[in-house]
């Protein structure tokens, strides 16, 4: 099975600050998270999340940009050959949500278009996600939700 990267929106007041907790939080069954998908209460990013994260942080190192990824801060999972989670804030949240708001998706890709031509289907599926996403982070946003993240293999 291809890694696969699970954002989830947490309300702050449920957050713990244990890996454990962390680690329970993604064990749901498929058909709660295709629900939660639905409802824009978490989003999944394919093995090309690398690129997602590449689209959006280009050089920044932190701010929106680089959060709407792979930015947030690390807790160490449980078993350790396995990342860390990643945790953004409220306050993160609704800036990585304005941020994806204003955000044009072709201005986005043009640089990734110089660098290594990625193949033809590459631009539909970041397109795709980068809908996705803005439409998870502006929901989380608007329930004042944290974000927790994790890479699942």
């Amino acid at each position: 099975m291809s890694p696969y990267f699970h954002l989830r929106a947490v309300p702050p007041s449920a957050l713990r600050n244990s890996a454990t907790w962390f680690q329970r939080l993604f064990e749901d069954d498929w058909d709660t998270l295709r629900r939660r998908l639905d409802r824009h209460r978490d989003e999944l990013l394919d093995q090309r999340y690398a690129e997602q994260h590449a689209l959006y942080a280009g050089q920044a190192q932190d701010g929106p940009r680089a959060d709407v990824v792979l930015g947030g801060r690390p807790v160490k999972h449980p078993m350790p050959e396995h990342p860390p989670f990643l945790i953004l804030t409220a306050a993160q949240v609704t800036r990585v949500a304005d941020y994806l708001g204003s955000a044009d998706f072709e201005a986005l890709w043009r640089p990734l278009q110089t660098t290594a031509p990625p193949e033809p289907e590459v631009r539909t599926i970041l397109a795709a996600a980068h809908r996705d996403l803005t439409a998870f982070y502006t929901r989380t946003a608007d329930h004042g939700d944290a974000v927790v993240k994790c890479l699942l293999r």
